[in-house]
């Protein structure tokens, strides 16, 4: 309960007590939870979406409060590190700069730009999946499923790139056998939501692109800035989001 505790204060807004302590352990388990933890409310982010095209609202309007939701409910924690991310890898300066924009607390024009694409393509994407039987559940399950980014990210081996923060907290916690277990369930069960809506194989592809665009943000952020960071975290996750949603919407 104490990594699920921190999982929940960490990533959402959701009131929970305070974790017992914060070590390696519960910061492990915290990252391996993560999917569970954000699975409330992406149910209902979800669901708000879906009353929205029952109601007879534009598609695009039920996405975009979907998304909306998403975000309220996780006090657009991932929307702050995508920003940051973009603006610190963006610049094309050394590492101590780049680190240093990052650390700021405006949001410039790559920053901008890409919390604009993201989610404009997320809101854009879901409405094809709320139409579709199940649809509801496929899109709860690929919101909260992109959160097994984190365990990629986090998995040993993966160092700060600057000490302090959410990212030295987290970073090298998760073994390499407990990051692939995630992803294998959390492909199970996107690949299921895929097989209820009829269109198994986009679902199916959906989480091994996923991890394959994240193993490349993690690869330009070592490459940048000598490691990884909190923001980095969460510009994973969005960019795994984005991923998963577009390519399970593909009518395959």
């Amino acid at each position: 309960m104490n990594g699920l505790r921190l999982a929940l204060g960490l990533l959402t807004l959701i009131p929970v007590p305070a974790p017992d302590g914060v070590d390696e352990v519960s910061a492990r388990r915290a990252m391996l939870l993560a999917p569970l933890a954000l699975l409330p409310i992406s149910l209902v982010a979800a669901l708000t979406g879906w009353a929205c095209l029952l109601l007879g609202l534009p598609g695009l309007v039920a996405g975009i409060v979907t998304v909306a939701v998403g975000l309220l409910a996780t006090g657009a924690l991932h929307a702050d590190g995508l920003a940051d991310t973009a603006d610190g890898l963006g610049s094309r300066r050394d590492q101590e700069t780049s680190l240093a924009i990052m650390k700021r607390g405006d949001v410039g024009p790559m920053g901008a730009a890409a919390v604009v694409l993201v989610y404009i393509a997320q809101a854009a994407t879901i409405p094809a999946l709320l139409a579709r039987p199940w649809g509801w559940l496929q899109v709860a399950v690929l919101l909260a499923g992109a959160r097994v980014a984190l365990a990629v990210l986090t998995r040993r081996g993966q160092a700060p790139a600057r000490p302090g923060g959410l990212g030295a907290l987290v970073l090298g916690t998760v073994p390499l056998p407990s990051a692939l277990v995630a992803t294998l369930l959390v492909w199970l069960l996107t690949a299921a939501t895929g097989w209820l809506t009829g269109h198994l194989l986009g679902a199916a592809l959906a989480v091994p692109l996923a991890v394959a665009a994240v193993l490349w943000l993690a690869r330009t952020a070592r490459s940048r800035l000598g490691g990884l960071t909190g923001d980095v975290l969460g510009a994973g996750v969005e960019l795994a989001a984005t991923v998963m949603l577009i390519t399970a919407s593909i009518s395959w």
